[in-house]
């Protein structure tokens, strides 16, 4: 850690401020999978109480599994795993499908499943910028 802090050389600052960036982009990504797992939980919660549930089973079942897997890659970015950025690889896949699916129901006036869609979408970002650097 010495050597990344240390400023006397232009390699080191170029590590530096890589050091830097990830560790904010994992922050973010960690603090955007957080926010769609809630926003997921909401939905599908939402979603329950809709007069046709039968019609909002996918969204529900994707709103669950999206939830899960962002819990998954927040606990994994926490403690530094080795398999963070395959892990945000496999949970951006699902916050776009999770997305896809509420932006249906959104277009028929259902706000929740706007608003997760939205999350979905920031958070689906944020781990494919997360997975592009690679750790």
């Amino acid at each position: 850690m010495a050597a990344i802090l240390r400023h006397d050389s232009k390699y080191d600052c170029l590590t530096c401020n890589t050091f830097l960036m990830t560790n904010q982009q994992y922050q973010q990504c960690l603090e955007a999978c957080q926010a769609c797992a809630t926003a997921c939980h909401q939905c599908a919660v939402a979603c329950l109480n809709e007069k046709d549930v039968e019609m909002l089973k996918i969204c529900i079942q994707l709103d669950l599994e999206c939830a899960v897997i962002c819990n998954a890659a927040a606990t994994v970015m926490s403690m530094e795993g080795r398999f963070s950025d395959q892990l945000c690889r496999v949970c951006a896949d699902i916050c776009n499908a999770c997305a896809e699916e509420c932006e249906k129901h959104a277009q028929h006036g259902m706000e929740h499943c706007r608003k997760c869609a939205d999350m979905c979408r920031k958070c689906a970002t944020a781990c494919e910028e997360l997975a592009a650097v690679g750790h």
